[in-house]
């Protein structure tokens, strides 16, 4: 079997080597990259004769959207289906793990309240955010930002008046801040953690509205000849099983019970209406772009 996959590396490989182990004999081949370059080798196979992937893990639900409008995702939904909340679930596709976008601030710095803050004179010139053309990730804070009450795309418009420079990836910006060359940073709360934890020099910030939440779905292909291990590897990831191999990682499964890393008491999560943002998110990455670059 052949897995396309986006998902942290260690979290990939726990999986694959779970299941391996399970299923005597089988071998999973991985292609894992950053959409970006994932998006790139899904459009190479198809130039070149069809989808080689099985299954496709992706980090954000506006990616999977894509691959299903172009028809490379079977109908399926995992076995125990009813233990997944409905929001992270479509016909096609289900979220396995989910992502937070918050803010680190290298420690000393006087925290943002609220991302609005960012965007302060406080700040300026100080703030680094991950590209939405190279990071799922970044692509879902677009589009929650994009479609908020009181944000929009001015929001990002803001930023860049006010300093703030573009990088390649959330790991990117974590380690900017880090080493103190910025101030604050848009990354993922569950890499920040695990960083901080090690004693990197930041405080994680999880500014109102709240962190931004981003679905990572997992769906079985429509390659021709696909393996008969891909719908069992996509409940085996969906599953209690593999979703307790994704906390221990330290990422946050979307099943309700199984804890994670930590989420702040009292914070609250947020999210865009992602079949809403799907229709036009290709107008507000191309609004991003002119602002900031790809």
């Amino acid at each position: 079997m052949t897995l396309y996959t986006s998902a942290t590396a260690n979290v990939e490989q726990a999986l694959v080597a779970a299941f391996e182990k399970a299923h005597s004999g089988t071998k999973i081949t991985v292609f894992r990259a950053a959409t970006g370059p994932l998006n790139a080798r899904i459009a190479a196979d198809l130039r070149s004769g069809g989808l080689q992937a099985d299954v496709i893990w992706a980090s954000d639900p506006l990616t999977m959207h894509g691959y299903d409008q172009q028809k490379l995702l079977a109908k399926w939904s995992p076995s125990n289906a009813g233990q997944i909340p409905s929001s992270y679930r479509t016909a096609d596709f289900t979220g396995v793990d989910l992502l937070y976008m918050v803010v680190v601030v290298h420690t000393g710095t006087t925290p943002p309240a609220s991302y609005a803050d960012l965007t302060s004179s406080t700040f300026s010139n100080s703030v680094v955010l991950p590209s939405p053309s190279f990071a799922a990730s970044a692509l879902g804070m677009l589009g929650y930002f994009a479609s908020a009450p009181d944000y929009g795309i001015g929001y990002y418009q803001r930023l860049k008046s006010a300093g703030a420079k573009q990088l390649q990836s959330p790991a990117d910006t974590l380690t900017a801040v880090e080493q103190g060359s910025s101030k604050a940073g848009f990354t993922l709360a569950n890499a920040a953690y695990v960083d901080q934890k090690k004693g990197s020099p930041i405080d994680v910030i999880w500014p109102k509205p709240g962190g931004i939440a981003i679905y990572a779905p997992i769906g079985i292909t429509t390659k021709k000849s696909r393996s008969s291990l891909a719908k069992l590897f996509a409940d085996f990831v969906a599953s209690s099983a593999g979703q307790q191999i994704i906390a221990a990682q330290g990422t946050y499964p979307v099943t309700p019970g199984i804890a994670g890393p930590p989420i702040p008491a009292g914070t609250t999560t947020i999210s865009p209406d992602w079949t809403s943002l799907f229709a036009n998110y290709k107008s507000v990455l191309s609004s991003y772009t002119a602002i900031f670059g790809s």
